[in-house]
C-alpha cells in the first residue's frame, strides 16, 4: 500500500477540542469511607465510627464528603465538606482521583478518612485509566450502634401456667378461716380472735380484726394487709434494706400456701403465732374435694365477754319538763331538748276545737 511507504496523501484534520467540563460532565466517583470520633466525656464509648460518601467530581477535580443522616441519632450529620478542591500538603498540592484507592487513608482538613469500597462505576473509570484498585473491605460496625439494637426475638414454648386463666377460674374464691392470737405472754396481753382470708387468684394472705363494741381496742380492722406472706423472715439477707423497700420473690421463695393452712394448727405469720380453730362452708368443702381433709371447730377460750347492760331511761323527777329530765340521762352535758321539726310542719295551723260547760259542785242551777 502506498501509504504504508509514502504517508497518507492528504492529513486527517485534527479532532475538535473538548474541554473538561463538557467531556467529564456529570460524571463523579463515588468512594466509601469511614472515619473515627473519639469520645472522652463517655463512660460507654471509647470511639464512635462514623460512615461517610466521598464525591469526586471530574469536571473540575472537586471533592466533597456526605455523611448519610440517621433519624435521631443526636449526630449533626449531612454534608461535612461542601464540594471544593481539598489541599493535599502545604505545597499548593490538591487530592486527584490518582491518589484515591481502596483501603487507604486520605486526609481532609485533619480529619483520616479510610476508604473500604467503591461503586461499579468508579472501579470501571479506574480500570479503564490502569489503575488496580484493592479489594473492598468490610466497614467496622459502631459499638454504640451495636449495643442499642434490640436481641433477637427467642421462641420458647409458654409455661402451662396460665396467669389469666388463672384469674378467670379462681377469682373472688377466698378461703375463710377463725384464727385467735394468743399475746398473754406479755404484759396486757390477752386472746384476740382474728379472720385469716386467703386469695386463691394469687396466693395472697389478708388478716382482720373481728371487732367487739368497747373491747377497749383501737380500731384498727385491718391486722395485715392482703399480700404474699413469706414462711420464715429471717431468711432474708442482712443486707436487703427491709426498711425502705418491700419482700419480692427474689429474695424469699417459700412463702405461705394453702397447702399450710389447716383448722387445729398453728401458722407463724409476721413473727405472731395464730390460732386457726374454724372455718365457713366454703372452705370446709374445698378442703375435702381438693385434699379429702374434713375440718371440726376447735373449742377456743377466747376470755370473759363483757355483759351488754340494757339502759333504762329513770321515771320523771318532776324537775323541768320530762324532756329536760330525759336529756340528763343521755350525757354527761345536758343538751337542750331537740326540737321534732317534722311534727310541727305536719301540724301547723292545726288546732283542736273543743265545747265544755262548768261544772257546778253546789245544788244551785248551772249556768248555761
Amino acid at each position: 500500500q502506498p501509504s504504508l511507504t509514502y504517508g497518507k496523501s492528504k492529513p486527517e484534520p485534527p479532532q475538535d477540542f473538548v474541554p473538561a467540563h463538557v467531556a467529564f460532565d456529570k460524571k463523579v466517583l463515588l468512594f466509601n469511607a469511614y472515619f473515627k470520633q473519639t469520645l472522652n466525656e463517655s463512660d460507654k464509648e471509647y470511639y464512635r465510627v462514623r460512615p461517610v460518601k466521598i464525591y469526586y467530581y471530574l469536571e473540575d477535580d472537586s471533592i466533597s464528603v456526605v455523611e448519610p443522616i440517621v433519624e435521631n441519632s443526636g449526630i449533626p450529620q449531612g454534608k461535612l465538606i461542601k464540594r471544593q478542591r481539598l489541599p493535599k500538603n502545604d505545597q499548593g498540592e490538591h487530592w486527584l482521583w490518582k491518589d484515591l484507592n481502596v483501603g487507604n487513608d486520605v486526609v481532609f482538613y485533619g480529619k483520616t478518612f479510610h476508604i473500604y469500597d467503591c461503586n461499579n462505576y468508579t472501579k470501571d473509570f479506574m480500570c479503564s485509566e490502569g489503575i488496580m484498585l484493592n479489594p473492598p473491605e468490610e466497614c467496622p460496625p459502631d459499638p454504640y450502634t451495636l449495643s442499642r439494637k434490640e436481641p433477637q426475638h427467642s421462641y420458647v414454648t409458654p409455661p402451662t401456667f396460665d396467669k389469666l386463666k388463672q384469674f378467670i377460674d379462681l377469682d373472688r374464691q377466698v378461703l375463710r378461716f377463725s384464727a385467735v392470737w394468743d399475746d398473754r405472754n406479755n404484759m396486757f396481753g390477752e386472746m384476740r380472735p382474728y379472720t385469716l382470708h386467703f386469695y386463691r387468684v394469687d396466693d395472697t394472705i389478708e388478716v382482720r380484726e373481728q371487732r367487739q363494741p368497747n373491747d377497749g381496742h383501737d380500731p384498727f380492722p385491718v391486722l395485715i394487709g392482703r399480700k404474699k406472706i413469706p414462711k420464715s423472715r429471717s431468711s432474708i439477707p442482712s443486707n436487703f434494706p427491709s426498711a425502705v423497700m418491700e419482700i419480692s420473690e427474689h429474695e424469699i421463695s417459700d412463702w405461705l400456701t394453702e397447702k399450710d393452712l389447716r383448722v387445729g394448727e398453728t401458722v407463724i405469720i409476721m413473727d405472731r403465732p395464730f390460732f386457726l380453730y374454724d372455718c365457713d362452708n366454703f372452705t370446709q368443702s374445698y378442703y375435702q374435694q381438693r385434699y379429702g381433709l374434713t375440718f371440726n371447730r376447735v373449742p377456743v377460750e377466747l376470755g370473759e365477754r363483757k355483759v351488754e347492760v340494757k339502759r333504762e331511761i329513770p321515771p320523771y323527777n318532776g324537775f323541768g319538763s320530762p324532756q329536760d329530765s330525759k336529756q340528763n340521762c343521755l350525757s354527761l352535758i345536758a343538751q337542750p331538748p331537740k326540737k321534732d321539726v317534722m311534727k310541727m310542719l305536719e301540724n301547723d295551723l292545726k288546732i283542736l276545737r273543743y265545747a265544755a260547760v262548768m261544772v257546778s259542785l253546789s245544788s244551785a242551777p248551772a249556768l248555761l
